[in-house]
């Protein structure tokens, strides 16, 4: 009898202590970015005006829609040079989402989307430090007189390299797309 019950209290020490974990490397948890506003500037090269397309969305998943401008119209036959910042405004001042994208450019990768006639097409003009596209900076080029719309697709550990959204996998940061006109 007295085996049985030092038996029963060795199996249930036993349970006691291979039940407790002391993990003193836990895995970090790298915190989803907060975006509510993008601002895409588009530089023509030589002379002409500057387009800035924004869509700000300050309440998030809230009943508010977006709210997206366009400057004005892109020129025909003309090469712009691109440039994305991303904020989340809900901070005071606004946090600069770009920088953390640039920090960790392995593990982000922004893709565009010309679609509905649009007579254009973007190059990448930054890329990570393994060579694969990054995307903060890019190029467009216009073609004929057209409209349609420019979409912006920011992916989180996307698999790198791709040949574009439909491979990459990852999870989306940010979807926007803007109606634009080229004159």
């Amino acid at each position: 009898m007295k085996n049985i019950k030092y038996f029963t209290l060795l199996l249930l020490t036993g349970f006691l202590f291979t039940s407790c974990s002391d993990n003193d490397n836990p895995v970090p948890v790298n915190e989803e970015e907060i975006i509510t506003t993008i601002t895409v500037t588009l530089v023509p090269n030589g002379a002409g005006d500057t387009i800035t397309l924004q869509s700000r969305d300050l309440d998030g998943d809230g009943p508010n829609a977006p709210v997206v401008t366009v400057s004005g119209n892109f020129v025909a036959n003309t090469v712009y040079g691109g440039a994305i910042v991303i904020l989340n405004e809900t901070e005071s001042p606004a946090e600069i989402i770009t920088d953390e994208v640039e920090e960790e450019d392995e593990e982000h990768q922004f893709f565009y989307t010309v679609s509905g006639g649009l007579d254009a097409t973007t190059d990448y003009a930054n890329f990570d430090d393994d060579g694969n596209p990054l995307g903060t900076l890019f190029t467009l080029s216009t073609g004929a007189a057209s409209t349609g719309t420019l979409g912006f697709t920011l992916r989180h550990e996307p698999t790198k390299p791709n040949t574009g959204l439909t491979d990459a996998g990852g999870e989306t940061d940010l979807i926007v797309t803007f109606s634009v006109t080229i004159d």
